[in-house]
């Protein structure tokens, strides 16, 4: 069941209409997830269009892993270690993303974002490394843009079942997972290749 605390939210990021959704993925108190499937119970409620909430979700989803970007790229490890809690990041989770970002490179940001242990930390490393903020929201909108299409098109088909969309979703996230962490292989392969032969 839903807890009354994110139904409390949900019902007043509602309000907002597309703008909820930008900001209830930009802010992450509760997953992308929940707040994509809702958006896409109120497609079926009538309230707001398919597009309207893709563009919304990709938005406020690609600004929320800027924010962790940028907070990387000026405040560095240390104050990421000691504030990143307040965002459910974990020393752990940056150890993790830093360690993937340092073996494969820039790519990772992509394939990463589907990836439940990595997926919001690895836009630290990429801030720290100081990657380009163009390359770095390119990627990320490449990630997120599936992401939002996929949850916010189960909330809208389960309708007022929307709350069961993360279980619902399983079968459809796991091919997924399963083909980022193929892109990325190959990213990483065509990288070290060229970096061999030049």
């Amino acid at each position: 069941m839903m807890s009354d605390y994110i139904s409390s939210i949900l019902e007043f990021l509602s309000q907002l209409g597309y703008l909820g959704i930008a900001l209830g993925l930009m802010i992450e108190v509760i997953p992308s997830e929940i707040v994509l499937g809702y958006g896409g119970y109120m497609i079926s409620q009538g309230h707001l269009n398919f597009i309207g909430a893709v563009i919304s979700g990709t938005i406020g989803g690609t600004i929320a892993q800027l924010f962790l970007y940028w907070a990387g790229y000026y405040g560095g490890r240390p104050f990421l270690e000691k504030y990143g809690k307040y965002v459910l990041i974990k020393k752990k989770h940056i150890d993790v993303a830093e360690s993937w970002f340092e073996k494969y490179g820039a790519g990772v940001i992509f394939s990463a974002r589907f990836i439940p242990v990595v997926r919001h930390a690895i836009s630290i490393p990429a801030g720290i490394a100081k990657m380009p903020a163009s390359k770095f929201t390119l990627y990320t909108v490449a990630a997120v843009l599936p992401w939002s299409i996929l949850f916010i098109y189960l909330g809208k088909i389960l309708g007022s079942n929307w709350s069961h969309v993360k279980e619902f979703a399983q079968p459809y996230v796991m091919p997924l997972i399963i083909a980022a962490i193929v892109l990325g292989a190959i990213y990483y392969l065509v990288k070290r290749t060229k970096k061999t032969t030049d």
